[in-house]
């Protein structure tokens, strides 16, 4: 309701209504809220100390747009058969799998390091004019085994603001659910985001051969 002032009157000097002060208290509440804590897990944490929900990088790439950099860091097959949203920027893999080579430990393919993630990062940010205080949103699976490390390996680039998005593209694992594991806890698939199996040529990462993959 637009306030009316009376001749005489000096509305520096009016009290402030308590609901506009309510206003200003809660967006301040929301402005320090926007930030996930740091993962209990010291393996999990960052450099920069920076995280975000899948909620929160959605919010942040809606309301910065272009001034943002985000980044899905998951091999792209996987992403062809778990699910993809346009809202990234740019797929980089931080992992590859290498199709001629069995993982030690377990029943599939190797995963390697891609030695150019931080130069493709570099010439992403270079690319679109972006400088080194632009933020940088870090999204894998599940936060868990690639989002820090992806950020580590971003450490000495001179970048200010690197976040990881700490419960990923798919969640965490629900281990008690019928026909569990499921991964329906949290993560951007099941947080009502924008998603689809549908990939997006322009900004998927693709590969000659073995060509990218740490020999």
């Amino acid at each position: 309701m637009q306030a009316v002032f009376r001749p005489g009157d000096r509305p520096s000097s009016r009290p402030i209504p308590g609901i506009i002060v309510g206003m200003f208290l809660a967006m301040a509440a929301v402005s320090t809220a926007a930030a996930a804590p740091a993962p209990e897990d010291p393996k999990k944490q960052t450099a920069w100390g920076l995280y975000l929900t899948s909620v929160e990088a959605a919010e942040m790439k809606r309301t910065k747009g272009d001034k943002v950099l985000f980044v899905d860091v998951r091999e792209p097959v996987e992403i062809m058969f778990t699910g993809y949203t346009d809202m990234i920027d740019i797929n980089i893999p931080f992992m590859l799998a290498n199709p001629a080579k069995w993982n030690p430990k377990k029943p599939r393919l190797a995963m390697e390091r891609n030695p150019a993630f931080a130069d493709m990062v570099d010439a992403a940010l270079k690319d679109r004019g972006l400088p080194k205080d632009t933020p940088v949103l870090l999204m894998c699976r599940s936060g868990g085994t690639r989002g820090a490390p992806s950020a580590k390996a971003l450490e000495g680039r001179g970048l200010k603001k690197v976040y990881v998005v700490t419960d990923g593209f798919e969640g965490s694992t629900d281990k008690t659910a019928p026909n569990a594991p499921w991964r329906n806890v949290n993560g951007w698939k099941n947080s009502g985001l924008p998603w689809s199996y549908d990939l997006n040529p322009e900004k998927i990462y693709l590969r000659s051969s073995n060509k990218g993959i740490q020999e």
